[in-house]
């Protein structure tokens, strides 16, 4: 699937509509090659800034995508391939302007004040608080998707289902959670993926309750809780979906506790219209959650007072989602002009905005047996009546649920761009 270039004109005139610019000039590089330590010949794979790669849709080691509001023109700069470079690595010359001519670019616009995002150039004067006003803008402005960004995702979606299909029947005792990652990762490259978002998080047993657990080889074994949190990648664009299973038949405590995430996960889409603060969101989705569990008999209370108290952060521990597009939080963040809020179970969201037509969401609710929360002393003492601790010990290894879906909102309602992958244990 070919980047979206025919998108780029529209969107070029969207942003610098966008952007507070005035009198600045806009410069965006895109970074370089970062060599292996001791392996002078070789380079990680290289990906542009998110930032340049949005105004380019291309990969380009060192490039240069520069505005002046003054003429209203978009100019990108790239540097001369090199022999060395069509021999070894079969590289050919993209289009735009030498790179050489960049300096006298800017030197042709003296006494302007610059904005650098991207990756920084070192040639250009670091003026922190306009770079951090004009890339709250440019967040901003990315954050609702074009038709072509959305064609992508769609494509990222039907790769990544491609992948979650491919689990059910693997769920045996014996294989391992690295198994389980090379077999979801290379049927969605079958499907058309390019490489997932981000490094698959494969958890099993005790491990389904580190959030960001790396795959590693332990066995399954019957009765685990299998966590899978990964999304295919096409052009940059990625997908990022979270199924839980059960190897084997779920006790009833298992049943319970997937079915309250996942009917928490369905009123959580529900509200996600356009004007819809994240924030209230997140807290909403929390009092589904601790419903649940009050109904387990796993906390003691009223669930919206529970929640208030903080006592869902036990079992909730982090938000409930973020944007997905360019990248696993493309665009998340703040809305222009707030600041982080300072209640501690909401400071650490990643993002706190209203929603609006064209936003792409996670929606990933998830409950959790986290022994290093459960097991401190403070917390014990803090939430010594709100919780049923001998219940709690008894599944104090159990590990944990999540479920994930992208979400688009829409004028109407919301739409599941990851709705094919099932979501029954």
């Amino acid at each position: 699937m070919d980047p979206p270039l025919d998108s780029l004109p529209a969107r070029l005139a969207r942003l610098a509509a966008a952007l507070p610019l005035g009198d600045t000039l806009l410069v965006v590089g895109s970074g370089g090659h970062v060599k292996f330590p001791e392996i002078s010949e070789q380079t990680y794979p290289f990906f542009s800034h998110a930032e340049y790669f949005y105004l380019t849709a291309r990969e380009c080691v060192d490039g240069i995508v520069a505005y002046d509001p003054r003429d209203g023109e978009w100019l990108s700069f790239v540097p001369a391939i090199t022999e060395v470079e069509r021999i070894w690595a079969g590289s050919t010359q993209l289009p735009g302007l030498p790179l050489a001519e960049f300096s006298a670019w800017l030197a042709a616009r003296p006494d302007r004040p610059v904005a650098n995002l991207g990756v920084l150039r070192p040639d250009i004067p670091v003026d922190t608080a306009l770079n951090a006003r004009i890339r709250e803008h440019f967040h901003h402005a990315r954050r609702p998707k074009d038709a072509a960004e959305l064609a992508t995702l769609r494509a990222a979606a039907a790769s990544s289902a491609a992948g979650y299909a491919k689990i059910p029947a693997l769920l045996r005792p014996g294989i391992t959670e690295r198994a389980l990652q090379v077999e979801l990762e290379a049927e969605s490259f079958r499907g058309g993926g390019t490489r997932t978002g981000s490094g698959p998080i494969v958890g099993t047993g005790p491990n389904s309750a580190v959030l960001h657990f790396a795959p590693s080889h332990r066995a399954l074994q019957t009765g685990d809780f299998v966590l899978i949190d990964a999304g295919a990648e096409i052009n940059r664009y990625t997908a990022d979906v979270t199924r839980t299973y059960v190897v084997g038949q779920p006790t009833q405590f298992q049943r319970d506790l997937y079915q309250t995430v996942l009917a928490a996960e369905k009123r959580a889409i529900t509200r996600c219209v356009p004007g819809a603060e994240w924030t209230d969101l997140h807290l909403a989705c929390a009092v589904d959650l601790v419903t649940g569990l009050v109904a387990m008999g796993v906390m003691r209370g009223n669930p919206e007072s529970l929640v208030e108290q903080e006592a869902h952060t036990l079992f909730f521990p982090h938000g409930l989602g973020h944007m997905v597009g360019l990248g696993v939080r493309d665009g998340s963040g703040l809305f222009p002009g707030r600041t982080k809020n300072p209640r501690p179970s909401l400071r650490t969201l990643r993002m706190d905005l209203p929603l609006a037509p064209g936003y792409l969401v996670t929606i990933e609710p998830g409950l959790y047996f986290i022994p290093p929360l459960l097991q401190d002393p403070a917390r014990r003492a803090t939430y010594r009546d709100a919780i049923n601790w001998p219940l709690v010990d008894q599944h104090l290894h159990l590990g944990g649920v999540r479920i994930e879906d992208n979400i688009l909102v829409t004028t109407g309602a919301p739409e599941n761009l990851t709705a094919a992958i099932p979501k029954t244990l």
